[in-house]
């Protein structure tokens, strides 16, 4: 066994030998004479590596989503709501996609009111917080107005907040709901314009008023029933929305508009109620139902010779 001091001794040398080892080694390594490469040419050797590896990058062929903040959407509310997938929403009736209640206003006219001269028909489209949605408005001719009252043939126009056209109504002229199953009314609805999105058809019948809303196929998808009595004296006049199951899903509400308002003028008030997961393009034409119901029952004939 080795004395202590020894040990010390020892480990002293040992430590003393380090710094030499560690300087010799550092002396033996060979020292480069080549000047190092400089950025250019490291960026130029990066291009040709590159190229040799012939790498093919695809274009993009999908539109990165817009990023929404949640404090925008919160501000304006007639932001635009996502989308259900895998269904057609036409453009510019986004905003269908996220409400299941309408308010159809119509305005009052001072001429029809004053005098009795039938002008064209103004409707504000509104949501159930009184927010205006649409802008409607009637096309039609003076002597339409004037003498088929109305059975008269229109074109309707439904303008955003924009006035950007995003829907059309156009009903041909047709025989008064007493008649024979001939002629009867319709109207037929565009969204977007030029594109048929449904019709609307009359069912004939004794008593109680019916209707049809098919799709741009044809097919019938929904039923709309009124009451024996239309006449909306001091109450809502309710019309039943009807699935192809008997199911009742929404209602077309006629709205008493108070005692001034419905003796004096033909301004009327409705409420269109139906499911949130409705096609867009069947919300459209529910739309169309309401003015076509308005017409038939509610508009008074005025001097018309055929009404």
């Amino acid at each position: 066994m080795a004395e202590p001091g020894k040990q010390h001794q020892q480990e002293g040398e040992f430590r003393q030998e380090d710094p030499d080892l560690k300087s010799q080694d550092i002396n033996e390594l060979p020292i480069s004479t080549q000047p190092l490469p400089t950025i250019l040419q490291v960026s130029q050797q990066e291009d040709v590596d590159l190229k040799s590896q012939d790498i093919s990058v695809p274009p993009i062929s999908t539109q990165p989503l817009p990023t929404v903040q949640p404090h925008l959407l919160q501000d304006d509310w007639n932001s635009l709501p996502m989308q259900v997938q895998n269904s057609y929403c036409p453009p510019g009736l986004e905003y269908l996609t996220s409400v299941d209640q309408l308010l159809v206003h119509q305005k009052v006219e001072l001429c029809e009111a004053l005098i009795g001269y039938e002008t064209c028909n103004k409707f504000v489209i509104k949501n159930s917080l009184g927010q205006q949605v649409f802008y409607a408005a009637e096309e039609s001719d003076c002597c339409s107005r004037n003498f088929c009252g109305p059975l008269r043939e229109f074109r309707m126009t439904i303008l955003d907040n924009f006035n950007q056209e995003v829907m059309s109504m156009d009903r041909p002229f047709g025989c008064g709901p007493c008649c024979f199953p001939c002629c009867l009314q319709e109207i037929k609805v565009y969204a977007p314009p030029g594109c048929l999105a449904g019709t609307v058809k009359q069912n004939w019948t004794l008593w109680k008023p019916s209707f049809q809303i098919k799709n741009a196929e044809g097919e019938t998808v929904l039923t709309i029933e009124g009451p024996c009595w239309m006449c909306s004296c001091y109450h809502d006049v309710n019309y039943k929305v009807l699935s192809n199951e008997k199911e009742i899903v929404g209602k077309i509400t006629k709205q008493w508009g108070g005692l001034l308002r419905e003796a004096f003028t033909d301004s009327d008030n409705f409420c269109i109620s139906f499911p949130m997961d409705l096609d867009v393009r069947i919300k459209a034409v529910m739309l169309g139902a309401c003015v076509l119901i308005d017409m038939m029952y509610y508009e008074s004939p005025n001097n018309s010779a055929l009404s």
